[in-house]
């Protein structure tokens, strides 16, 4: 009986050719970054050294990178991941990197929306067998967060995300409770992992410039689940629903919203029952007591089955 052989995989096997100036890859392919989908030139490959230490990469590793864009991030993933697919959707970017990874055959480029893809269905096809995924990205500002949620919320388990964001959204990741950053996302990203800010990135560090500084920002995802995914999706509709009123009180926030289905004196008996004052707004209320109060919320759901209904697909934003 004969079997079939195992396929290697591993940037051991693929040297990395020589880079070519970013500048001069942008003139050889005639790339013109275009600002309707958040593009930028990283100029400081320290930068991208930073997010590939954060990954913590190891040849178990198996890595999608969303928007490779001219490769620089790339071409340091490639060397640390077992396996990397580069999901790029401008297909101006696709012969460079061709040309530049191509051949490697732990290397997977593929173009389109990562947005309209399954990642179930992508980690299938490119990644096959992957026990280990991670995802290492320099995000388009317009798309952060829902990408972000895209990869967090999939039925396929990324045990870390490194992300380049604007630096007002990680500010808002990792906002600690009662400041004026502390909200809906930071709840929401909470709830699936350990979120940190790794590094500060200046403007300066791209061209064309933005207008703001931008941040690494690292999801350490929970292993086991701090909730099973129905009860953590009532949880973010009462959260929702508090912080669609700021600067109103939890007693006026979630009696009005009529977010979650329940009656006012069920929320008022449920804010009681977790010894949370009515009177506090939500600003001041930490994680794991909107875990108590979403679960004696919903024990009081005169229809319980409301509260597995999906979510919309905005329910990270305030």
């Amino acid at each position: 009986m004969t079997t079939e052989p195992e396929i290697a995989f591993g940037p051991e096997l693929s040297p990395v050719p020589k880079a070519m100036p970013l500048r001069e890859l942008c003139h050889k392919y005639g790339i013109r970054f275009k600002k309707g989908l958040g593009q930028n030139l990283l100029l400081d490959d320290n930068i991208n050294a930073i997010m590939v230490e954060a990954g913590g990469l190891g040849p178990q590793d198996n890595v999608i990178e969303v928007g490779s864009g001219l490769g620089a991030l790339t071409r340091r993933l490639c060397r640390k991941a077992g396996r990397l697919l580069c999901v790029e959707i401008d297909a101006s970017f696709m012969p460079c990197l061709q040309e530049q990874f191509g051949a490697m055959p732990h290397v997977r480029l593929y173009r389109g929306d990562i947005l309209n893809h399954s990642l179930a269905e992508l980690v299938n096809e490119y990644l096959p067998g992957a026990t280990e995924l991670k995802m290492v990205s320099n995000l388009p500002y317009y798309i952060t967060t829902p990408v972000l949620f895209h990869f967090l919320e999939a039925p396929v388990f990324f045990s870390r995300l490194v992300v380049m964001v604007q630096l007002e959204v990680g500010q808002r990741l990792v906002a600690g409770v009662n400041t004026s950053d502390y909200g809906v996302l930071t709840i929401a990203a909470a709830l699936r992992a350990e979120v940190d800010l790794v590094h500060r990135v200046p403007a300066t560090c791209f061209v064309p410039q933005p207008k703001v500084d931008s941040a690494i920002v690292r999801f350490r995802v929970r292993q086991p689940a701090l909730l099973p995914e129905t009860e953590l999706r009532f949880v973010m509709r009462v959260v929702r629903a508090a912080f669609s009123q700021r600067r109103k009180t939890l007693r006026n926030g979630l009696t009005h919203s009529g977010a979650f289905g329940a009656p006012k004196e069920a929320v008022i008996e449920a804010l009681e029952s977790v010894g949370i004052d009515p009177g506090r707004r939500p600003q001041t209320v930490p994680v794991h007591d909107w875990i108590r109060l979403a679960a004696e919320i919903r024990k009081r759901l005169p229809v319980p089955e409301k509260a597995d209904e999906p979510l919309p697909s905005d329910h990270w934003t305030e």
